[in-house]
């Protein structure tokens, strides 16, 4: 394994690069997500970048990626689930708690991201803590 940079003391992953926060991607990614609603298309493109820099972070970036790319997919059942039920009555109960639950998880973690804090449980299924 890697020594850490003499320079900064930052650690180092093993391929010898300087472990680096990504603080403004995590945000953006945020961002695009809560874009998606009226876009759709942006929080593909966050869950890519989620999905690219995981592995290239800090800690607490990881962990809000992490958290990110499982709101992604766990949100993504929820629509689809609401939107194969939308004959029912249940099927927009479902879209609207999609939409709450995303939201919320936006939110949350841009708060703790404010905070300079990792997501507790960043695969949780609900608030990640």
């Amino acid at each position: 394994m890697a020594e850490p940079s003499s320079d900064y003391n930052e650690p180092v992953v093993p391929t010898g690069r300087p472990v680096v926060s990504n603080y403004g991607l995590v945000l953006v990614v945020y961002i695009l997500y809560l874009v998606g609603f009226l876009t759709g298309i942006t929080a593909l493109v966050g869950l890519i970048v989620a999905y690219l820099e995981r592995d290239k972070t800090d800690q607490i970036s990881r962990s809000h990626f992490q958290f990110q790319i499982a709101t992604f997919w766990i949100g993504l059942l929820y629509l689809i689930v609401g939107v194969i039920t939308t004959h029912f009555a249940i099927g927009a109960l479902i879209l609207v708690w999609w939409f709450v639950w995303t939201t919320i998880r936006c939110v949350k973690g841009l708060l703790i991201l404010n905070d300079g804090r990792p997501i507790p449980q960043p695969n949780s299924w609900w608030f990640g803590e």
